[in-house]
């Protein structure tokens, strides 16, 4: 009889601890949506949302403002009205000087793209001679001080002169104006090289070019990178400034010429496009840096 009963017991008991393994087995695990997808879009909310409803407020007081009378500047839903062909159709051609924003910021990029590119290479080239050698330093440093602190229009009529072109003149302000930070930056990252990997450099017996490529262009990425960052945000407040002079068919002549003709709403439409395009500028060579350094920064 007692064996019966314990039978009993074991058989009932069995099936629930088994039932309870399987469910225990079998739990859900987190799906995809919940593992990644979720923390992915609560950080895209988090860097988002605050800007969107700061630009709302902004517009709402700009529209409150500007929407009474007597007010000089146009609101907001005046310049959706007066400037609707910018804003939905940046690529349109309808002349050889009617032609939407979109073109004229590809050819503001095209002379800021040669300029700064010339900046680049003769910067870094120049701030790798300042900063290997003493002598150079000494020679080259106090000149470049001087000459970073003039204004970039004022070499305009400069490079007017020389190149006699609207053209190379307006690459040529591009390029003084973006190449100090770059030669600075560049020249105190290489002083900055730690001692141990000039040794290092001196017992492995590497030339110049070796040295150069392996050591000195590694070590001093952050502080290049940093350099060319601040360049490429001088080059495209140049470019604007030196377009308004030299003419064409670049954002900064079409600015000018929205002025002489009063259209205040194309005015405000452009400042956005060169808001915009420097805001991407700066995150494309920022993106670059990271990439290039893995995330050093200069200290």
């Amino acid at each position: 009889m007692t064996m019966t009963v314990l039978k009993a017991e074991t058989a009932a008991v069995a099936p629930a601890k088994l039932t309870a393994d399987v469910v225990k087995f079998t739990a859900p695990t987190p799906s995809f949506t919940q593992a990644r997808l979720m923390p992915m879009l609560g950080n895209v909310a988090a860097n988002v949302i605050p800007p969107l409803v700061m630009l709302t407020l902004l517009l709402v007081v700009w529209e409150l403002l500007c929407n009474r009378p007597g007010a000089t500047l146009p609101p907001p839903t005046k310049i959706w009205t007066e400037a609707y062909d910018l804003i939905v159709d940046p690529f349109f051609v309808a002349g050889p000087q009617d032609i939407g924003l979109g073109w004229r910021v590809l050819t503001s990029l095209q002379r800021v793209a040669i300029g700064y590119g010339f900046a680049g290479v003769i910067g870094i080239i120049l701030g790798t001679l300042i900063g290997q050698s003493m002598w150079a330093m000494r020679g080259l440093d106090p000149i470049f001080q001087v000459l970073r602190t003039i204004s970039p229009l004022a070499w305009l009529p400069i490079s007017l002169a020389a190149f006699r072109d609207s053209q190379p003149s307006a690459i040529f302000v591009i390029f003084i104006t973006a190449v100090w930070p770059i030669i600075i930056n560049t020249a105190v990252g290489i002083r900055n090289i730690p001692q141990d990997y000039r040794n290092v450099a001196a017992v492995l017996r590497l030339n110049p070019l070796e040295f150069f490529v392996k050591i000195m262009i590694p070590s001093a990425a952050p502080y290049i990178f940093t350099g060319l960052r601040i360049g490429i945000g001088l080059s495209w407040l140049a470019i604007v400034a030196a377009e308004m002079l030299t003419g064409g068919v670049g954002i900064g002549f079409f600015i000018w010429d929205a002025w002489n003709s009063s259209r205040l709403s194309d005015i405000v439409v452009a400042l956005v496009y060169i808001g915009g395009i420097g805001f991407v500028l700066d995150r494309v060579v920022a993106m670059i840096a990271n990439i290039v350094t893995r995330g050093t920064s200069a200290s």
